[in-house]
């Protein structure tokens, strides 16, 4: 559906089992990972270096569906904060209109999470306030996104991401 001609875009299912430890939450997939109905479809997103280095695990060099299962094996979750929003292109700035996840009634679900990981500020921003009062219940970790529009370096990125392993 459009409103005033800009589309609506729709977020991806979590990925999720009940072992899942740490939960890292997106904002809303950008363009090519919507074409590609994948997460972090981008090549030049850095997320699956990042996660790879989390892991120590090739991630790169699996298949889309080895790597959710690798991500989940390491009890890895993946989300995103926006369920649905307006927005003309991928960048976090021009999402309009947006419709929360559940993110505190997902986090319900999943009995040894222990922290909750924000993959940019825009996800950080709306996750924090979407999980209220039962973010208290996890460790909340913001990162430096792994977008291609956060110019900042992989080096750069790679000690807060590393951070994550603390809650594997």
């Amino acid at each position: 559906m459009l409103a005033g001609g800009v589309p609506r875009k729709h977020s991806f299912p979590p990925v999720v089992d009940p072992r899942v430890r740490l939960l890292v939450l997106g904002s809303l997939p950008g363009e090519k990972s919507l074409a590609a109905g994948r997460y972090y479809a981008n090549p030049h997103n850095q997320f699956w270096k990042l996660m790879a280095a989390v892991i120590a695990r090739d991630l790169e060099a699996l298949d889309y569906d080895a790597r959710l299962t690798a991500l989940l094996d390491a009890h890895v979750g993946l989300w995103d904060v926006v369920a649905s929003a307006h927005r003309v292109g991928s960048t976090d700035a021009a999402i309009e209109d947006l419709e929360a996840n559940d993110l505190a009634a997902l986090a319900q679900t999943l009995p040894d999470l222990r922290a909750i990981a924000f993959n940019g500020g825009t996800a950080l921003k709306h996750g924090a306030r979407q999980l209220g009062d039962a973010a208290q219940a996890f460790a909340i970790l913001p990162l430096p996104s792994s977008s291609p529009l956060h110019t900042v370096g992989l080096a750069a990125k790679l000690p807060a991401w590393l951070a994550l392993r603390d809650h594997l």
